[in-house]
């Protein structure tokens, strides 16, 4: 044994983490095809808009089961964005990448009572900025519709129909009494692909050397602070890398784990940024034992989140009297992120 080395559905109650993850984090790697590359994820027109109950996070403020009409209503907000890519040896112009985001406003089970009670409620607005960026922008068109006279070539203005928004809560609390928040997808964005290494956060650089009875293994990574709105570490990173030829032994550095049976090496890395230990880039290695070599270079796939900041550099505003922003929560999260060696540098 090797050793180590768009219709609105409901979701079950779950932490803003899980929700988040939904949306591409908690991939499990059996269900990506290694074939697969950045420009071969989901499209963004098939992807649902939904409502799910549970706090993003502690906000100040009025109890979210208690408000009075005259309380500004409290909002929370979550962005989140899947960045997928794709790396072929070091070649820049190899590199692809396709971003995807959306936006999720949590209410307080307490606004529905006060909508109920309030015959003209304030229509609640919001301003995205920062939007030159984004190449296409998709609405719950079931609750808001964009207010064109207002919007700008870097910002975009959306108005919630109260009357839809308050019978849209309304049912949700019917059917999860339970239920201090509501959050609902307000709209989803695709990034306009940039170019090269400059746009993503964690750059890779895979290299294999397979001989009959030994496989050697070499990963780079490069963070790159500057591709985000702002700088923030990369966290719980996790590197899968298939090795065929029936590994008998597994040495790395750093300390990683064989599992045998899938076949595949597995790194567990805390933390990736200008601060790390050995600084913004570092390396995995690996040498494997065959007892049917050689292997066949494989494509590896890392994962890792990144909280308080996007790569878009989107944002929210409200606009007029009756709400308040009590809570703001942006994330990246990674999709397929895969990396392959180039042919000429196969051999280490």
């Amino acid at each position: 044994m090797p050793g180590s080395g768009h219709g609105q559905t409901s979701r079950a109650s779950v932490p803003l983490s899980t929700l988040v993850r939904s949306s591409g984090w908690h991939h499990t790697f059996d269900s990506v095809r290694y074939g697969d590359h950045a420009d071969g994820v989901q499209s963004l027109n098939n992807l649902p808009f939904s409502c799910s109950s549970m706090s993003f996070g502690s906000s100040r403020g009025p109890s979210p089961l208690s408000l009075a009409v005259s309380d500004a209503i409290p909002l929370a907000v979550a962005f989140s964005e899947t960045i997928n890519a794709y790396f072929k040896g070091d070649e820049e112009s190899k590199c692809r990448v396709k971003l995807t985001g959306d936006m999720v406003i949590s209410f307080p089970a307490g606004i529905i009572g006060v909508l109920l009670e309030n015959p003209s409620p304030a229509v609640l607005s919001c301003r995205i900025k920062n939007t030159s960026k984004l190449e296409q922008i998709l609405i719950n068109k079931q609750l808001v519709s964009e207010v064109t006279s207002h919007c700008t070539s870097d910002s975009r203005v959306y108005a919630f129909d109260m009357a839809t928004l308050t019978q849209h809560l309304k049912q949700q609390s019917e059917m999860n009494r339970s239920a201090s928040y509501f959050n609902i997808d307000i709209l989803k964005y695709q990034v306009r692909p940039s170019v090269g290494f400059q746009s993503v956060p964690l750059r890779l650089v895979s290299y294999w050397k397979c001989e009959l009875l030994k496989t050697d293994f070499r990963l780079d990574y490069f963070y790159n602070g500057s591709a985000m709105a702002s700088e923030s570490p990369l966290s719980n990173i996790s590197i899968h890398v298939p090795v065929d030829g029936d590994v008998t032994k597994m040495q790395c550095i750093p300390a990683g784990t064989w599992c045998s049976e899938k076949s595949r090496a597995i790194w567990q890395l805390n933390s990736i940024s200008e601060k790390s230990e050995k600084g913004s880039q570092g390396c995995v290695r690996a040498k494997f034992q065959l007892n049917s070599g050689p292997s066949t270079p494989s494509i590896a796939a890392i994962q890792f989140l990144c909280d308080g900041t996007t790569l878009s550099g989107v944002d929210f505003e409200l606009i007029g009297p009756g709400y308040r922003i009590s809570l703001v929560k942006k994330r990246i999260i990674t999709g397929k992120y895969l990396t392959e060696a180039d042919d000429i540098l196969k051999q280490m």
